[in-house]
């Protein structure tokens, strides 16, 4: 038997992990079966360019859950995109990337193929499953959720979400003293998610959660109002610019600093109808996402506000490298040791789809349909926890 594996899209912290834990659940299974890993996602497989796993690795295949990042390597490839494949030299001019994955698969006599990734690396492996079946080539894919935005239907929690909220509010843990170089100092934490708020929250929810365990000197300036957050934007909120302004200038005025968790995606119309009253261009990647990492959300936040609440200094960090290419947590951990698991046993007999916490099965673990795997999934702002510290925030 032999089985491959390849991660694809942004990293997470759950790749190391993941792919530490198939190896070693394989080699337990049979030490007999071959295993490979394509190099950078679907790149490696549209080019053929493949390792394969020693007997060295799978000795040592724990030693990559104390890794953040990709053992094998990412790429954003989507195998449908055939122009973007020609233009970056994967495959050559007249050929479909769908065929020449197909044939790379059988050439390299594949059984099984797990695909670590987020909703487009999974719908890219649907696409391929389906292109295989067609051609009467059976194998089996079986893929793992990974995605710090949490945003994919119909899981309740994807791999590497949990450890990239822990690491962005321990990156503001460090950030927010910044507050004492200046006074009237405006800080915005701009956090990853361009659909879905749940890291920003989260992350907002976890570093909150850290100050109870702080003592304060309310007598000098190392107040818990000042190490606070102060606002939250998700993108499944409208913001009320005029009315946000007001509040944190009387917030400013009070504490002598603002902290504001944004999400990437927060107020993205109004920042792309502002670029193209200006005439700039807007460069999308080969999904058709609007490159975020170019606009720089918070700086056009801090732009519309900080003369709004007279910040005298304006910091605009972003907690997404940080966080994201962490290693996984304990919580991530224990998911992904399931989630492997049943991948396994999935694809031992033959069970294509995607392992996840189904949320039309009351969150239980299951292997989910490809058709039902899709991204997008804002999210649920009404949650209680959520509307109880944005409650508590307005009362800072």
């Amino acid at each position: 038997m032999r089985v491959a594996f390849l991660t694809a899209g942004g990293i997470a912290p759950c790749l190391s992990s993941s792919l530490g834990h198939f190896i070693l659940k394989y080699n337990e299974k049979d030490p007999s079966i071959e295993m490979i890993a394509y190099k950078n996602g679907y790149k490696g497989l549209l080019l053929g360019d493949s390792i394969d796993v020693s007997l060295e690795s799978r000795k040592k295949a724990k030693n990559l859950y104390e890794f953040g990042g990709s053992p094998i390597g990412n790429s954003r490839v989507k195998l449908t995109n055939i122009s973007d494949c020609i233009k970056k030299g994967y495959i050559k001019e007249g050929q479909v990337p769908l065929e020449v994955a197909a044939k790379q698969l059988i050439k390299d006599k594949i059984d099984i193929l797990h695909t670590i990734g987020g909703d487009d690396t999974n719908t890219t492996a649907a696409d391929l499953v389906s292109y295989l079946s067609e051609n009467n080539y059976n194998l089996t894919v079986v893929g793992l959720p990974k995605t710090i935005d949490n945003d994919v239907y119909p899981l309740s929690q994807t791999l590497g979400a949990s450890t990239a909220a822990e690491q962005s509010a321990l990156f503001f843990n460090n950030i927010v003293n910044e507050n004492t170089t200046s006074s009237r100092q405006f800080i915005i934490h701009e956090v990853m998610g361009r659909n879905c708020g749940w890291l920003t929250a989260k992350s907002a929810y976890e570093y909150r959660k850290g100050l109870q365990s702080k003592s304060f000197l309310d007598d000098l300036l190392v107040s818990k109002k000042r190490w606070d957050v102060h606002a939250v934007y998700v993108p499944e909120m409208e913001i009320d610019l005029d009315k946000e302004m007001n509040r944190l200038r009387k917030v400013m005025d009070e504490n002598d600093c603002v902290n504001i968790f944004l999400s990437e995606g927060a107020g993205l119309d109004s920042i792309i109808e502002d670029m193209k009253n200006n005439g700039e261009q807007i460069n999308r990647d080969a999904f058709g996402h609007v490159r975020l990492d170019e606009i720089n959300p918070g700086n056009w936040f801090a732009k519309k506000f900080a003369k709004n609440i007279n910040a005298e200094k304006v910091l605009v960090q972003k907690s997404g490298y940080f966080a994201r290419s962490a290693a996984s947590n304990k919580e991530d951990l224990d998911l992904i040791f399931r989630s492997v698991e049943m991948a396994i046993e999935s694809a031992m007999n033959s069970i294509s789809g995607v392992i996840g916490k189904d949320e039309d099965n009351a969150s239980k673990l299951s292997c989910v349909d490809f058709k039902r795997i899709k991204g997008g999934k804002p999210f649920d702002h009404k949650e209680e926890w959520f509307q109880q510290m944005l409650i508590d925030i307005e009362q800072v």
